[in-house]
Order: C-alpha cells, then sequence, then structure tokens
C-alpha cells in the first residue's frame, strides 16, 4: 500500500472541512479546540492513525490551496528469469 502524508497551511486555512469530508482515509480532522489567526478552526492530519496514502484528493479540493502532499517511492520489483 502506498504511504504518504500531507502539511496543512493551517494558517491559510479557513475551515471549510471539504478536506474530511472527501478524505478515503478519513485522517484529516477539524480542530474544534483551536483557532488560526484568522479566526478559523483548521483542519490537521490525524497522525495517530498513519494510514494517509498520499492520494492527493485533499489538495484537490482545497479552495484555499493549504495542503502539500508528500508520497513515499514505491520501491519496484523487478522479476528475474532464469535462461
Amino acid at each position: 500500500m502506498t504511504k504518504g502524508t500531507i502539511f496543512i497551511d493551517q494558517e491559510k486555512c479557513k475551515g471549510c472541512s471539504l478536506c474530511t469530508a472527501v478524505c478515503p482515509q478519513e485522517v484529516i480532522v477539524m480542530q474544534d479546540d483551536r483557532l488560526n489567526l484568522k479566526g478559523y478552526h483548521p483542519a490537521s492530519l490525524n497522525e495517530a492513525n498513519a494510514h494517509c496514502t498520499g492520494c492527493g484528493v485533499c489538495a484537490v479540493i482545497c479552495p484555499d490551496v493549504c495542503i502539500t502532499v508528500y508520497r513515499e517511492p514505491q520501491m519496484k520489483s523487478h522479476a528475474t528469469t532464469a535462461c
């Protein structure tokens, strides 16, 4: 399975929660106990689960371009055949 992570610029986030609605792994949560400098509850990655695949759906839907996606490179397996 692909592994990845995201970085959310919490000061740019306006708390629309679109990213939480589309995340297939359900690892993005709204910080209801914190406000950013603009007065919004920002989104954050729930790293306790560590199930982010880096699919990028959250970054595509974010209207304020607050999310940067990072993916771990996958190792390709090379099948070898004997002659």
